[in-house]
């Protein structure tokens, strides 16, 4: 488990400012603006779509009834959430869920919630690394209502970076459950799921699923970056 972050002056980890915070405001001013995103997968589409749901998601549904990205996944916040997700920076983790809690409709979403679940990881996984940077930021966002003992993960843990979509999709098959003793706190529910990054969506749908089958009402995946997809979106 990631630490508390220090109160002492640090370096802004884009600009090298110092004092500074750990992300600090000028650079969240430069490179965290808000952009226009498809409302069901939270892909950046362009002013003609007057924030409709993309091609993909009219023509394949998402699982999700909305989805909030606060950045996208190109520099500088890859290399943030780099350093927070595989050098266990504890400075980034407040930091990164404070510029999440700022973006557009997130609040609202946090607010309406019953529950906010971070994606799990496998107990392999978690031992590699230590901790769960998605319950880092859960933790930061709203710790009153994080839950970490309904959505379960199974033991399964292929690392996914780099992997085709199909190969992800693959991976995440089938790859999550509910604690059948927690049934009641998924039914009829308003859930949040939190994760840092998402690429393909994979992991984000595959939970989603196994949380609307259980009986959820209304599911928001909530994200730090989301990739861009190769394609335009129109």
């Amino acid at each position: 488990m990631l630490h508390k972050p220090s109160r002492i002056p640090s370096l802004c980890h884009i600009c090298r400012r110092w004092p500074s915070q750990p992300l600090c405001a000028p650079c969240v001013e430069r490179f965290a603006q808000p952009t226009l995103r498809c409302p069901t997968c939270a892909l950046t589409l362009s002013p003609a779509t007057h924030g409709t749901p993309c091609k993909n998601c009219a023509e394949h549904p998402s699982p999700l009834d909305a989805c909030v990205a606060a950045v996208s996944y190109t520099f500088p916040w890859s290399d943030c959430i780099a350093r927070f997700k595989f050098q266990a920076d504890p400075s980034l983790a407040r930091a990164l869920a404070h510029l999440m809690r700022h973006a557009p409709w997130v609040e609202p979403a946090l607010d309406k919630a019953h529950l906010v679940v971070p994606v799990p990881l496998s107990l392999a996984r978690l031992r590699e690394r230590g901790y769960n940077q998605a319950l880092e930021l859960a933790r930061h966002l709203a710790s009153d209502k994080t839950d970490t003992r309904t959505l379960l993960r199974s033991g399964r843990s292929a690392h996914q970076v780099g992997a085709s979509r199909a190969a992800r999709l693959d991976h995440v098959r089938d790859a999550f459950w509910i604690d059948p003793e927690r049934l009641a706190n998924v039914r009829h529910q308003r859930i949040v799921v939190v994760d840092d990054v998402m690429t393909t969506g994979a992991s984000m749908y595959e939970a989603a699923r196994t949380l609307r089958a259980a009986g959820a009402t209304h599911i928001t995946g909530l994200v730090l970056a989301r990739t861009e997809s190769r394609d335009t979106q129109d």
